[in-house]
Order: structure tokens, then C-alpha cells, then sequence
């Protein structure tokens, strides 16, 4: 068993930055991969951004995020952070933080582990 938990979540203004952490525990060493995926109110989750934690932390956006969104690692800590810049009012949703034994994918239902969700919302 694998426990995420998030943290960073808050109340921002358009334009403004969040830094979003995952805090990983448990079975560590089964997992591959960990990225970020997002709910916003009344629509489907879908994926933000990604990392393998092998060597080199290959990383992969959706469109949605590239180059405002930055997801990075740090393994002694075993944490995934997303960075995110120049936020937008359809950026709110809830982010989730996911584990995978292979790798994250554009399908949430892939995901192996989950974590309860850290709210961001974008005021205009």
C-alpha cells in the first residue's frame, strides 16, 4: 500500500503562483511514476503533468499546462511537487496526486494510488 497526501492548495489570484506537494509513504519502492491530475467543478479529472522516478525524471504536460506548470521530485523525500505560474480562473479544480507501478498516463483510471485531493481556486 502506497499513502499520498497533498498539500499546498489555497485561494489565489489570477495570475498568481501555488506550489503543490505530494508526500509519498508506504510500499515506495514499488512505485515507477507520480503526477499530478486535476478535477475542475463539474467536469471530468484529467491529467496535468507527470514524472518517472527512474534516472533522468522523464516528464510529460498536458497542453493545459505547458509552460505554466512544472512538475518535479525529490526522492530522498520521496515528494512530487507541481509548480504552477500564471494561474487561471479554469485552472480551479481539485488537484490530485497519483502513484503508479509503471507510469502515469492520460487515463485516470490507469492510476494505481490516489491521493484526497488539495483545493486550488483561481479568483478573476
Amino acid at each position: 500500500q502506497v499513502q499520498l497526501v497533498e498539500s499546498g492548495g489555497g485561494l489565489v489570484q489570477a495570475g498568481g503562483s501555488l506550489r503543490l506537494s505530494c508526500a509519498a509513504s508506504g510500499s515506495i519502492a514499488s512505485i515507477n511514476a507520480m503526477g499530478w491530475y486535476r478535477q475542475p467543478p463539474g467536469k471530468q479529472r484529467e491529467l496535468v503533468a507527470a514524472i518517472t522516478s527512474s534516472s533522468g525524471g522523464s516528464t510529460k504536460y498536458a497542453d493545459s499546462g505547458k509552460g505554466r506548470f512544472t512538475i518535479s521530485r525529490d526522492n530522498g523525500k520521496n515528494t512530487v511537487y507541481l509548480q504552477m505560474n500564471s494561474l487561471k480562473p479554469e485552472d480551479t479544480a481539485v488537484y490530485y496526486c497519483a502513484a503508479d507501478r509503471i507510469i502515469i498516463t492520460s487515463t485516470p483510471s490507469t492510476v494505481d494510488y490516489w491521493g484526497k485531493g488539495t483545493l486550488v481556486t483561481v479568483s478573476s
